[in-house]
Formats: C-alpha cells, structure tokens, sequence
C-alpha cells in the first residue's frame, strides 16, 4: 500500500487498513498453517522491513502480522509487547492496531488466551473472522472494554474518514479509456 493508495481510499470514504505490520515480506511460511520466524537483524528490519510502515504512519488503520521476529522476541508479533513497541515508537504508528484474524494456525492457545495475549501485548481490537459465536463470544470476552488510548485512537480513525470526493464520471471514464486506447462512444 502506497501513499497514492492511501489517498485515493481516503478520497473516497474508505479507511485503509496497512497490513500486515511490522512486516510480512520476510516470511516463508503461510500464517494460516504455520508460525514464520523472521531472522534478519534488528539493523536490516528496521532498514528495509519497517521502513514501508514509517512512511505510512499516519494511516489511521493497521493490522498485526502473527509473525516472530527472532531479533526482537520470541513471541508472534500481534501478541509481543516488544513489538508493540517497535511498531509504535520505531515505526510510528499511532492508529487503531487490529490483530490478523485469531483463528489462525501461526498461533497457539485457546481464542481466549490468543486475544489476552495480544491485547496485553497492546493490540487495540481482537479480530475473529471464522463466524462461529460461541467463539466470537470467548474472544469478546477475553477482549474486555476499550481503554481510553484505544478510544482515542478508534474516534481519531473514525474521524479521518469522511464522505466520497466528489467526481467527474466522464472525464473519469475519457482519462481511463485514453490509458488504455478504449472508447465508450
């Protein structure tokens, strides 16, 4: 996700989310299944890893990566308070930080203990994507209230999203058709 991403999301009321942060490129195996360990140093991560997320800080929305960053900690991102704090004071990052969905296989524990873990780490929403209640319901609970930091920043994402930019549908479809040599005549 770019910075023109960004822009033209927030251009038309939608809020981004930037994923999967504090990085994913370095994985090698599929978080669904597995836990990937990250081994690069903590110089070459903060190089070339983290630097994408610095320059898009100011996204209002991200989202974890349930991966291990051996220089840092042993534990998955999304639930490693060091990481936490990478993610905010290294990278930047003040928004809204969700965790990737729950139910994934990269973590261990039942839902319950997956969402303490990463809201004690300092994730501000605990996502669960499968659907079932009963474990909707296990991770809610263990979630517990919105503390005032994830409220601010949850009103503070809230607030950057705003109704569509107008625009000009022809002169959309005239620039669209002259990019790709079309004509909607």
């Amino acid at each position: 996700m770019g910075r023109a991403t960004v822009d033209g999301h927030l251009a038309g009321g939608v809020l981004p989310v930037m994923k999967h942060m504090p990085g994913h490129g370095r994985a090698t195996a599929d978080t669904h299944l597995d836990l990937p360990t990250v081994t690069a140093s903590a110089a070459e991560l903060a190089a070339s890893d983290f630097a994408p997320f610095g320059a898009l800080a100011d996204v209002p929305l991200a989202m974890t990566a349930h991966i291990v960053f051996a220089a840092y900690d042993a534990r998955p991102a999304t639930c490693s308070p060091v990481m936490m704090e990478v993610m905010r004071h290294q990278i930047g990052f003040d928004g809204l930080l969700m965790t990737d969905d729950l139910n994934m296989e990269a973590l261990s524990g039942t839902l319950a203990e997956r969402t303490s873990a990463a809201m004690a780490a300092g994730c501000d929403i605990a996502l669960h994507c499968k659907g079932v209640l009963d474990q909707m319901e296990a991770v809610a609970e263990a979630a517990g209230d919105m503390g005032p930091e994830t409220l601010r920043r949850a009103a503070a994402a809230l607030a950057a999203r705003h109704a569509p930019d107008v625009v000009d549908l022809a002169a959309l479809r005239a620039e669209h058709d002259a990019l790709i040599g079309t004509s909607h005549g």
